[in-house]
């Protein structure tokens, strides 16, 4: 049983995901979110090519894998440091939320953020992030993606131990970890690439 009254990751298991986008789902099912409001994404990665050998045959080195992000609560969270009204805050559970009686929707936070997280609802006139589900975790509930999640490949954990024994996020298309120390482990899927390809290996980016 995990204990929710303490500082948390997110543990993304990248050898169990299958890409459905429940937890894509989930999350906006819970908050209500507009079209073009989209908290959590699911990242396709994929690399590799088919080579025609001289007698004509061919050979293929293709992988692919899917990886589920979100915020993730930064222990160095670039998107607090610039923001101009003191909007983002790091709250509860080491939970990075905004306050959006502050928050003027300028957008500092999402150029900002390497995981670009926060999003503009612009019915609202703020910027709008996962808070993982904090209103969840304070009556000992899961958060919505992660309940959601049928293969479970998509987790919450203490953080002390999950980072001592997975280390935070380093793969392919994820950012540089070492750039905010993301409350985010990983398992990595058997053909993951490192963050030096991300660039290369993002198939659905016209999706964010």
């Amino acid at each position: 049983m995990i204990d929710l009254n303490q500082e948390l990751v997110f543990v993304m298991d990248s050898s169990r995901c299958i890409g459905c986008k429940t937890c894509m789902i989930a999350c906006k099912d819970k908050h209500d979110n507009p079209v073009g409001v989209s908290w959590r994404k699911v990242l396709e990665c994929t690399s590799g090519d088919w080579a025609q050998a001289p007698d004509g045959s061919y050979t293929q080195n293709v992988l692919a894998y899917y990886m589920s992000v979100a915020c993730n609560h930064c222990e160095n969270p670039i998107c607090v440091s610039v923001c101009p009204t003191g909007a983002m805050q790091i709250v509860e559970n080491g939970i990075v939320a905004i306050d959006t009686d502050l928050c003027v929707g300028c957008g500092e936070c999402r150029w900002n953020c390497p995981y670009s997280a926060p999003v503009l609802d612009r019915a609202k006139k703020h910027m709008t992030k996962c808070d993982m589900c904090r209103d969840y975790l304070a009556v000992g509930k899961l958060p919505a993606c992660v309940a959601a999640c049928p293969s479970r490949a998509l987790t919450i954990a203490p953080r002390k131990e999950a980072v001592a024994k997975l280390g935070r996020a380093e793969a392919a298309p994820l950012p540089p970890s070492g750039l905010t120390e993301p409350n985010l482990c990983l398992i990595k899927h058997r053909d993951s690439l490192s963050v030096s390809k991300s660039a290369a290996v993002l198939a659905n980016r016209e999706e964010f």
